[in-house]
């Protein structure tokens, strides 16, 4: 069986300096990728900032034989993401891989959460990724390769009480990641997102019960497949941890249609919703257009 290498690519990771990021950053470092390690060195509700956290990735990287650099710009302005790309330009000349992994949390449950929390959270994970993702995606595009794996959570993907701003930045990253999957095909740049499941410090006093084994080095195998040349597809989202792999996906049932000219009124509607709820049969569209050819099957008959 041939190992998964990463020898000449050179990797963007955000978020690295601990939990699932400094996980990411020293698995692929081993396999021989140059690893840009981005952290801001904050807290986990985003305040303050540090140099620390990404320089002790950098050095347990190197002591092992790796090579890395660290950055320690903020993901939430176009400038910081700017700046974390350049940092893989100045040091490697390139960007193969962009793992969008920084995050803060601010929960509060929604009749509390203030506008504020809402956009400091939007701000880290769904704007942060399109700063860091857009330059990084121009330098993919013109080598003609490129890996994006983008950090969800079930939160978005599911929902969950008391993270509104969370859970809506995490479901935009599966916005983004599935309009990258797009605009990437044709130049060999893969998109795919993960909803983790692991121990870090995001998620201490969270999931202390739940007697699992909550290592990141159990997400870190999937994330590095994705990151890998042996990834060959794109626009998907997979839930990961504690040793479980399993694809998540968005479907679209067959539904009910009735194209009589008179229009289709409430009752209509409400006699038939179970039809119209009715999972058997279910598509994945894989874009739009998809969805829109799905649609016009049924109505056309």
């Amino acid at each position: 069986m041939s190992e998964v290498r990463f020898d000449g690519r050179v990797a963007v990771i955000t978020g690295a300096g601990g939990g699932l990021g400094k996980s990411h950053a020293l698995e692929l470092a081993r396999r021989g990728a140059q690893v840009v390690v981005n952290d801001l060195g904050g807290a986990v509700d985003g305040s303050g900032s540090g140099n620390a956290a990404a320089d002790l990735v950098v050095k347990e990287i190197e002591e092992a034989g790796g090579t890395a650099v660290a950055n320690y710009d903020s993901v939430s302005t176009p400038e910081g993401g700017e700046a974390i790309v350049q940092t893989a330009m100045d040091n490697f000349g390139q960007v193969d891989i962009l793992i969008n992994n920084a995050g803060i949390l601010r929960d509060k449950s929604f009749a509390k959460m203030t506008p504020e929390e809402m956009t400091l959270v939007l701000d880290v994970h769904l704007r942060g990724a399109f700063y860091v993702s857009q330059p990084a995606f121009k330098v993919m595009k013109d080598r003609n390769y490129g890996r994006m794996v983008h950090t969800a959570s079930a939160a978005g993907v599911f929902g969950n009480f008391g993270q509104a701003n969370y859970g809506a930045a995490k479901m935009g990253m599966v916005g983004l990641s599935n309009v990258l999957s797009q605009e990437g095909a044709k130049y060999n740049i893969k998109s795919n997102v993960i909803a983790p499941i692991a121990q870090t410090r995001m998620t201490t006093g969270i999931l202390d019960q739940m007697d699992l084994n909550l290592d990141p080095a159990y997400v870190t195998s999937m994330v590095a497949f994705l990151c890998s040349e042996d990834c060959d597809f794109t626009h998907e989202i997979f839930s990961v941890g504690a040793g479980r792999f399993a694809r998540v996906f968005i479907g679209l049932c067959e539904g009910y249609t009735n194209t009589a000219e008179e229009g289709v009124s409430v009752e209509e509607v409400r006699d038939n919703i179970a039809k119209i709820r009715d999972p058997e049969g279910y598509v994945i569209p894989a874009n739009a257009a998809e969805e829109m050819m799905a649609a016009m099957k049924s109505l056309k008959g």
